[in-house]
C-alpha cells in the first residue's frame, strides 16, 4: 500500500516555482514544467527489467499520451514522475531538477499523479479535508488553502461538495474529487494513470476539457485511445520497456501496422461506427 506522503508530498522548505498573476493581482499558478526522462531502467525485486534505458522528452505545456499494451510499464513510468519509484539507472528531470531524494518534496509539489483508483488519494471524511490535505500539509495559510480548495473543486463542477462524504460518491465523482486534490497543490506537470476507465461518455467528454484546459504539462496513460486523440498533442507507444514510437496524435493514430504489432489497432470502432450509416 502506498503511504500517504508517497501521494501527496512532504512538508518541507519550499522553493517558489514561476508564476503568473491572477486578474485580481495576486499570484497564478505555477507555469507549466519540461520533464526529461534520460535511460531510465527499473526492475521490481526478482524480476526482469520493466525499463530499459527508456528515454522521453516532454515539453513544458505539453499534452502527452502514453499508449502500449498491457504490462508494458506505463504506470511504471508514471510513479517515477514524482519519485514514488527511484531509477536504478538514468535520469528523471522536472525543469531541470533531477529527481532525487534531496529534491524529493519540490518535485512532489512539481509533479501531481493521479491513481488509477481514486480510493487511493481519498482518505479523510469528507471531500473539501481531502483536498486541503495537500496544500495544508505545505504549510499554506488557511486562507490560502480554501482558495485552492475552492479553485479546484470549481474546476471539476463539483462547487460546494465540500461537505460531502467521500464514501457518498459516485464513481465519477470520486475520479473528479482524486484529480481536485491534485489541482490544489498547483502542480506545475499532472501525470494521470488511467483516468477515463469507467467513465460514461459524457465524463470521458468532460475529462478532455478538463484536461486540455490544465495550466501545467499533462502526462496521460490510456488504454483508451480515442480519448486521447482528443486530449493530446503528441502519443507516445510504450513497449518491451522502451518507448517504440513517438509523434503527432495523427501520425501515431494513422499507423495502423504499428498499433496492430502491438495490439493497439481501435479502428473497428471507426469501421462499426460506419457500419450504421450515421
Amino acid at each position: 500500500m502506498r503511504k500517504r506522503s508517497d501521494v501527496r508530498g512532504h512538508v518541507a522548505p519550499r522553493e517558489p516555482a514561476t508564476r503568473e498573476s491572477r486578474e485580481d493581482g495576486g499570484p497564478g499558478p505555477p507555469t507549466p514544467a519540461s520533464v526529461e526522462v534520460e535511460g531510465l531502467t527499473f526492475a521490481y525485486p526478482g524480476g526482469p527489467h520493466v525499463l530499459h534505458d527508456l528515454t522521453l522528452s516532454v515539453a513544458a505545456g505539453e499534452r502527452l499520451g502514453i499508449i502500449g499494451p498491457s504490462g508494458a510499464g506505463k504506470t511504471t513510468l508514471l510513479l517515477h514522475l514524482n519519485g514514488i519509484l527511484r531509477s536504478q539507472a538514468g535520469t528523471v528531470s522536472v525543469d531541470g531538477r533531477v529527481v532525487a531524494p534531496e529534491s524529493m518534496a519540490l518535485i512532489r509539489e512539481w509533479v501531481g499523479l493521479v491513481f488509477q483508483d481514486p480510493d487511493d488519494q481519498l482518505f479523510t471524511p469528507t471531500v473539501g479535508e481531502d483536498v486541503a490535505f495537500g496544500p495544508r500539509n505545505l504549510g499554506l495559510p488557511e486562507t490560502e488553502v480554501t482558495r485552492r480548495v475552492t479553485d479546484a473543486l470549481g474546476a471539476l463542477d463539483m462547487t460546494g461538495s465540500e461537505k460531502r462524504p467521500s464514501y457518498g460518491l459516485s464513481y465519477g465523482e470520486r475520479r473528479r474529487a482524486a484529480l481536485a486534490t491534485v489541482l490544489s497543490m498547483e502542480p506545475r506537470a499532472v501525470a494521470l494513470d488511467e483516468p477515463f476507465a469507467n467513465l460514461s461518455p459524457a465524463m470521458v467528454e468532460r475529462l478532455i476539457g478538463i484536461l486540455r484546459d490544465l495550466p501545467a504539462t499533462v502526462i496521460v496513460v490510456s488504454q483508451a485511445i480515442l480519448p486521447l486523440l482528443a486530449a493530446c498533442d503528441r502519443l507516445a507507444l510504450l513497449a518491451d520497456g522502451k518507448i517504440q514510437a513517438l509523434g503527432s496524435t495523427r501520425e501515431i493514430a494513422g499507423n495502423r501496422d504499428l498499433l496492430r504489432r502491438h495490439g493497439l489497432d481501435f479502428t473497428f470502432y471507426l469501421e462499426s461506427y460506419r457500419r450504421l450509416n450515421l
